[in-house]
């Protein structure tokens, strides 16, 4: 591996020709994510959400979790507040099946047993914007991207030579919050460097229903720095690294009771260097990536007064990516037009070192695995209205044969209305995790080396219309999309390993409002339908309600004020047996429903002067208690005030 690396850095030394993602010097703020092309929003044949930087602090969006809980299609389980672990599905599909980018680079563990990535952890500080595209990419992506992508996009640099930019602010819960930043262009060179962190008391993660809590709070104190340099030594060519680190260290508990003594530290530390050069007359922009990612976690639990029970679980996962990419414009062709290729080869390399348990029934993994990978997309533009695109991969992943994967999609303009028709289908799978294939409980449990990876197929149709009214051109925008796909081959426990057994059939649709009947009023509002079951008991996936529904408003009452109210509804779900529990602390023993719940949040932001703006943000005013996941509750109400600038 060492001999890889030092090969890859003297390469990208010499040579002018740099990586697959664009920079932002050199291309238009599209959408890259849906298509590895460049592509105005309205024009890609998926649904996708754009969360923007404005957007999150308007929102008083800081983490994660709290930006995806108004995505369409998405639904979020986390077990407490900030820190805990939190799983997203993707119309209905597992958690293990969200691939998570940072600037196009995957950052899911190879040391999470199941591979899925946990979105309890990051704060949203140095983050952009947020890219989430819902419905198989794996043809774009490859594993874990079954049910779709969340490509976290940094913030970039500002064009001029010295652009400051903070944040600080405190409130209930012993809660204390601030980020210092500066970015700016000084000639060729440009660059960013943030730091930023988060304290707080927190909430108690059980549910307070329980007859033997403690009421003990669970809280964090995280920190995260962001370093990118760039350089454009001539017109169509740059170089960029990037280096960040995240450490969160925080309280747990185990439900069905309090554990005082539980805590963990998860950090993580991300690097990359990439770049890219424009050739034949910038027709053809060619690039190459070499990037990593470590992930260390610690778990530790001792003695308390409720339970003797100790122990110590370790994670440590890396990943290495060698990336070249392609992007070609094609000539007219008759009636298509805006026609693009996009091609590259993808080699990765995944180890994971864990070990798990208490005494004497420890798990350990320690494995690796290698992948090689080549894609190759195709893209027109038909009679100034249609947009076509296809896709095609080919995953080798270990030591099974591999897995090829498709996409087909289409967008139909049509301007006499107003309205844009979608449709898209293609297939998508996840190769095994380590643990899956190499984890050892001796003698109770031995991973699967020969499982086969999860595949699904599926479709998705919709559209938007605008809508004019009441002499607006633009007053509402309204969107349908129905989903349906099949998975198959998901892997599950079989006596003491695992095995592929089961299958799922996922269905749904996604309603969608945009309203805009005043300059100083507009609202969104989404609800999403799901219908999520096993394929062979035809009964429902745990933890996927067949009803989310989430509506916002964006109110200006005077100028440089803004009010945000946002409402998140939650349907009921099963949840698993032996994961639902009574208020006495003891199990059932069939799946019982999780009730539903509402969240209102509302977050006042005033620009005080140009460049300096205060806040107020208000998170579950009505001090809900709902339950994400049986026997752990939402975080109570809590307000935060502060200010920003950037200058």
């Amino acid at each position: 591996m060492r001999h890889l690396i030092l090969a890859s850095a003297a390469l990208l030394a010499a040579t002018p020709a740099l990586a697959q993602e664009p920079a932002p010097a050199l291309l238009p703020d599209t959408i890259v994510t849906a298509t590895r092309l460049p592509t105005p929003q309205e024009r890609v044949p998926a649904s996708i959400t754009v969360v923007t930087r404005r957007q999150l602090e308007e929102r008083g969006q800081n983490t994660l979790a709290e930006a995806l809980a108004s995505v369409p299609g998405l639904r979020i389980a986390q077990s407490g507040g900030p820190g805990q672990s939190a799983t997203v599905f993707i119309r209905g599909n597992s958690g293990r099946s969200v691939l998570v980018l940072l600037d196009g680079v995957p950052l899911n563990d190879p040391s999470e047993p199941n591979g899925a990535f946990n979105f309890g952890n990051d704060l949203l500080f140095d983050i952009e914007r947020i890219e989430v595209l819902r419905g198989p990419a794996s043809s774009l992506y490859g594993s874990a991207a079954l049910g779709g992508v969340i490509n976290l996009v940094s913030r970039r640099a500002a064009d001029r030579p010295f652009a400051p930019y903070g944040e600080l602010a405190g409130g209930t819960q012993g809660t204390l919050r601030g980020g210092l930043g500066a970015t700016g262009t000084l000639g060729r060179f440009d660059y960013l460097a943030s730091i930023n962190g988060l304290r707080t008391d927190g909430f108690n993660a059980t549910a307070g229903r329980f007859r033997n809590t403690l009421n003990e709070r669970d809280g964090l104190a995280g920190f995260a720095t962001h370093l990118r340099l760039g350089v454009t030594p001539w017109e169509g060519t740059r170089i960029e690294g990037t280096l960040r680190y995240r450490q969160n260290r925080f309280d747990l508990d185990s439900v069905p009771r309090d554990d005082p003594n539980f805590r963990g530290d998860d950090r993580r530390l991300f690097g990359q260097l990439r770049g890219e050069t424009r050739l034949l007359d910038g027709r053809w922009t060619t690039g190459l990536r070499l990037a990593f990612t470590q992930d260390r976690r610690v778990f530790v639990n001792e003695p308390d007064v409720l339970s003797p029970a100790a122990g110590r679980d370790s994670y440590r996962g890396e990943r290495l990516l060698l990336d070249w990419g392609n992007t070609l414009r094609l000539p007219a062709l008759g009636v298509a037009t805006d026609g693009a290729l996009s091609f590259g080869v993808t080699y990765g390399r995944e180890d994971a070192r864990s070990r798990f348990g208490a005494a004497p029934f420890v798990t350990t993994v320690n494995a690796g695995q290698e992948t090689v990978a080549g894609h190759v997309a195709l893209q027109y533009r038909l009679w100034e209205r249609l947009d076509v695109t296809a896709g095609l991969r080919h995953d080798a992943v270990g030591r099974f044969g591999g897995a090829t994967t498709w996409r087909l999609g289409a967008v139909l303009d049509i301007p006499e209305v107003g309205g844009r028709l979608r449709a898209s289908g293609g297939t998508g799978f996840n190769a095994p995790s380590l643990f899956q294939r190499f984890g050892v409980l001796p003698p109770f449990f031995a991973g699967n080396p020969n499982l086969r990876p999860e595949r699904s197929i599926g479709f998705e149709i919709g559209g938007e219309i605008d809508i004019a009214l009441a002499g607006r051109a633009d007053f509402a925008t309204l969107g349908l999309t129905y989903f349906q796909s099949r998975v198959r081959n998901l892997i599950q426990l079989s006596g003491g390993s695992l095995a592929n057994l089961d299958r799922a059939r996922l269905r749904g649709g996604e309603i969608t409002l945009a309203v805009r009947p005043f300059d100083w009023l507009s609202g969104e509002f989404a609800w999403t339908i799901t219908d999520a079951r096993d394929a062979r008991t035809n009964r429902p996936l745990a933890r996927r309600p067949q009803h989310a529904i989430t509506a916002s408003a964006r109110i200006t009452p005077l100028p440089g004020l803004v009010i945000t109210p946002q409402l998140e509804f939650t349907g009921r779900a099963i949840e698993n047996a032996f994961a639902s529990y009574r208020d006495d602390g003891s199990s059932f023993f069939t799946p019982r429903l999780n009730p539903s719940g509402t969240l209102l949040h509302i977050t006042a932001t005033y620009e005080v002067r140009p460049g300096i703006t205060s806040f107020l943000e208000g998170r579950n005013l009505t001090n809900s208690r709902f339950e994400p996941a049986n026997g752990f509750q939402t975080p109570g109400r809590s307000l935060l005030v502060g200010t920003r600038f950037s200058l």
